[in-house]
């Protein structure tokens, strides 16, 4: 019976596979990126999943069968596993490399194809992924509805030969650059019982009639959030993603390869590297929260590779993406927080330069992928708490 509990309400899947399997691959990566980082092409940037764009760097892991790992042959992809995928993903974040520009198609498209996505779709996009050819955004989050998604007000209507579709979506990482997102709207009225109803999502090709994108640009002055307005934007009915009503049970079926990775508590890695170099060369105070810190990294590690591994397996990862998400983005901007704290009037300008940019960052750690507040409600629910 003890037994039974302890794994009903398991927060993190166990990691069933020898750790160092991959080590070769691991390697492999490390040299490719050294290689890359002595030619210039890798700058160390903070939270460059979400800010380092560059499509001749994404090209470059395309060539050398890192985009689309899982994808299945028969759609241009190599047919690996997660774990395979999991790890160069880690490294490529560790080293902080420039993965903007397809780091959404990979990490939560392809997965979302394979799983209800039609044969045109799977045949248009996938090979296109594979090849570092097509980028994506993600069109959920709305004005005034901040995490909670059953407020969508974005609205799909059906007319001859498929749908157009009315609102606004915001914080659309890459929308400006990207050629197409995964839109949710409302199909149907809300039901003020089952609120969750009545949703469904959209492949929305970005370049299409009545489509405008505003920037919004952050404080550092950079810009790869978007607002897109859709205005009666036509979408056929090949294009219509999954099933018309099951939009929720899809999204959360996603947000579970958006919350677990690596990128939940990699975005400062290069940050508290660069801190253990200017501590070990004196030009910032040791302090023993370094080791903490590290030691914080190591666990969530250990945690979004077990996630992998059920994602590999089939297995229901919703609660245990969630906890990663929640510690992993805390940890994030921790780091940063414990860098800033550090530095003083004799602190190289570099790494300065790099706090700085960790500081402005660390707001949207926390919110991206949904905050942590509405995550620790998902947890809760979870474990089957009320």
């Amino acid at each position: 019976m003890e037994r039974t509990a302890v794994t009903k309400h398991r927060l993190v899947p166990v990691v069933g596979d020898d750790p160092h399997s991959l080590d070769d691959l691991r390697t492999e990566v490390r040299n490719f990126l050294a290689e890359q980082s002595a030619e210039g092409k890798i700058s160390r940037g903070v939270d460059s999943w979400l800010t380092g764009w560059d499509e001749d760097f994404t090209r470059a892991l395309a060539e050398r069968g890192w985009l689309g790992m899982t994808v299945p042959t028969e759609y241009g992809g190599h047919g690996r596993s997660f774990l395979e995928r999991f790890v160069i993903t880690e490294e490529l974040l560790a080293a902080g490399a420039p993965v903007a520009a397809h780091w959404i198609a990979d990490r939560q498209i392809v997965p979302a194809l394979l799983k209800y996505g039609n044969e045109i779709q799977k045949r248009t996009f996938l090979p296109a992924i594979v090849r570092g050819e097509r980028f994506f955004a993600i069109g959920m989050s709305e004005p005034d509805s901040g995490s909670d998604l059953a407020s969508v007000r974005t609205k799909a209507t059906r007319v001859d030969g498929g749908w157009t579709i009315s609102g606004t979506k915001v914080w659309t990482s890459g929308a400006h650059l990207a050629h197409a997102f995964i839109c949710l709207a409302r199909t149907s009225p809300v039901d003020s019982t089952h609120r969750h109803d009545g949703l469904s999502q959209f492949v929305v090709d970005l370049h299409s009639v009545g489509v405008g994108i505003r920037p919004i640009v952050s404080m550092s002055g950079d810009h790869h959030f978007n607002e897109v307005v859709l205005d009666d934007v036509f979408v056929s009915d090949d294009m219509v993603f999954g099933i018309i009503g099951n939009g929720w049970q899809q999204v959360t079926s996603e947000l579970s390869f958006e919350r677990s990775g690596p990128e939940r508590f990699l975005s400062t890695f290069t940050l508290l590297a660069e801190t253990a170099e200017q501590m070990g060369s004196g030009e910032v105070p040791r302090h023993s929260d370094l080791g903490r810190l590290v030691a914080r990294i190591s666990g969530l590690h250990q945690m979004s590779t077990a996630v992998a591994g059920a994602l590999e397996r089939h297995e229901p990862a919703d609660t245990a993406a969630a906890v990663v998400k929640v510690l992993g983005t805390t940890t994030e901007g921790d780091i940063a927080d414990f860098a800033d704290l550090l530095t003083g009037d004799g602190t190289p300008d570099s790494y300065r330069a790099m706090v700085e940019r960790a500081v402005v960052q660390r707001p949207g750690f926390t919110l991206r992928g949904g905050t942590n507040e509405v995550l620790r409600g998902v947890v809760a629910r979870g474990l089957g708490m009320r």
